[in-house]
């Protein structure tokens, strides 16, 4: 398997060349040159495994520059009992036949960030172990990426973790999660501003090639091919788990911010897994709903991002979303870099005047976007109709999910995170404390650390520069 460049300037390269790399040389992203297919025979094979064994056999797919030996080891060192709280790993809770919940947020961050993460950090404690290298980590969050790449990270050989985020805008959950930790090879930096300010200056570093060479700088963030790859694989155990033929269709209700979930499940469809509709949800920050919609992508300025009680979502600029762009262009880097130059210079782009609009039903993609009072109401629902709590995210997927519902189609709405990372909003919507984990109960007692600074890419690099490990 080679990897290309969503804009055309880079050679193909293989899976451990672009891995620690986040952005291509070019300023695009990875891209495999194909995806690989599975037919209805492979599914009946898949159907059978068990999540470990899953995860191999679809991620060998794409990661086979790393021995078979290697990559299975790595693979089953991930994704234990221990860490996820059974071997089930995502298990599926059903609400009522034809409707479930894939539960995602086992982790210890307590959010489905952890599935790809965990992955990823012992992806990366094996390559550079091989190559005596080191990683400087530069990332950004809205809430839940920071805390679930730091737990990956945290003691990892050869790497640190400079993770902005945007200050006083997470939750205190997340805030604590973060900014608790002391271990010597994690570093959070609060920026003021919104998580788009953080995600432009994570790509204003990226972009110096002399800077990034030097300092061995890389990414966790969602533009990290590696992480997209391992979410793939529970849009398969859940679609297992909701079917029992393996010709049936089945949606996904999936809460976007930054549209590397979702990706996922496109990048799933593609692969030939059944899936009758990609059910994108939003909240109040809804360029993406509005592109579905109408075929216009406007990212807004950080002036116009709404603070809201899902967090993890206030995101104007989906880095992922240009990968999606890229397969509905027909794999166009041409075009793809004509589009995103309006984007890149603040801009936007309408596609009502062109083909590729009509291209768009095509992939199978739905939208909707949700408020507050949907998300109070969605909790409440949830939660009386089913004894089932879910957080504030979730509830934007289930409540979209649910308005684009199909009858006889099972319905699988992808969970988030857990309500304790979002309790006062739980709490105002059911009058209940949600429950927290034993081993989470006393963060909100530890002493917290952080570098406060402004949106300015250069004091991000002078700081990266005094405390990186070059």
């Amino acid at each position: 398997m080679r990897y290309i460049s969503t804009r055309g300037g880079m050679s193909p390269r293989g899976f451990r060349e672009i891995l620690l790399e986040g952005l291509a040389t070019d300023g695009g992203l990875a891209m495999p040159e194909s995806y690989p297919r599975y037919e209805a025979p492979d599914l009946a094979r898949l159907r059978k495994l068990k999540y470990r064994d899953l995860a191999f056999d679809i991620l060998s797919r794409y990661i086979d520059d790393i021995p078979a030996a290697d990559l299975k080891r790595l693979i089953d060192a991930t994704y234990t009992a221990e860490v996820f709280g059974s071997d089930d790993i995502t298990p599926l809770k059903t609400l009522e036949p034809g409707l479930h919940i894939l539960q995602l947020s086992n982790g210890p961050t307590l959010a489905f960030k952890d599935v790809a993460l965990q992955l990823l950090g012992n992806l990366f404690e094996y390559v550079l172990a091989e190559n005596h290298g080191e990683l400087n980590i530069l990332g950004a969050t809205s809430g839940d990426t920071g805390s679930a790449a730091e737990y990956a990270m945290r003691g990892k050989r050869g790497v640190r973790v400079f993770m902005l985020s945007p200050h006083g805008k997470m939750s205190p959950f997340q805030t604590a999660q973060m900014y608790s930790l002391t271990d010597p090879n994690i570093f959070n930096i609060a920026i003021k501003g919104v998580f788009d300010d953080c995600q432009d200056i994570v790509k204003q570093v990226s972009n110096d090639a002399e800077f990034k060479r030097r300092h061995h700088i890389g990414t966790v963030n969602s533009i990290n091919w590696a992480r997209v790859a391992a979410q793939i694989v529970y849009y398969f155990k859940g679609y297992f788990a909701a079917t029992t033929l393996d010709t049936q269709q089945v949606s996904f209700a999936v809460p976007s911010g930054n549209f590397g979930n979702i990706l996922a499940g496109h990048i799933a469809r593609m692969m030939g897994l059944p899936i009758r509709k990609l059910i994108l949800a939003t909240n109040e920050n809804n360029v993406l709903d509005e592109f579905f919609r109408t075929g216009r992508y406007r990212p807004r300025g950080s002036s116009e991002v709404h603070q809201t009680s899902s967090p993890s979502m206030d995101i104007s600029k989906a880095s992922n979303f240009e990968r999606f762009v890229f397969d509905l262009t027909g794999r166009d880097a041409a075009l793809l870099r004509t589009l995103w130059q309006s984007v890149d210079g603040g801009g936007e782009f309408r596609l009502a005047d062109t083909p590729l609009l009509g291209k768009m039903p095509g992939f199978g993609f739905l939208s909707g976007t949700s408020t507050h009072a949907d998300r109070i109401a969605t909790i409440r629902s949830v939660y009386q109709r089913y004894g089932v709590m879910i957080d504030t995210h979730t509830a934007d997927g289930v409540k979209v999910g649910l308005a684009c519902r199909e009858p006889g189609v099972p319905l699988i709405c992808l969970e988030t995170a857990q309500p304790v990372k979002f309790a006062e909003v739980i709490k105002d919507a059911l009058g209940l404390e949600p429950e927290c984990p034993a081993n989470c109960r006393e963060l909100a007692q530890l002493p917290q650390r952080a570098e406060v600074m402004g949106a300015d890419a250069a004091a991000v690099k002078q700081y990266v520069h005094d405390h990186c490990v070059s």
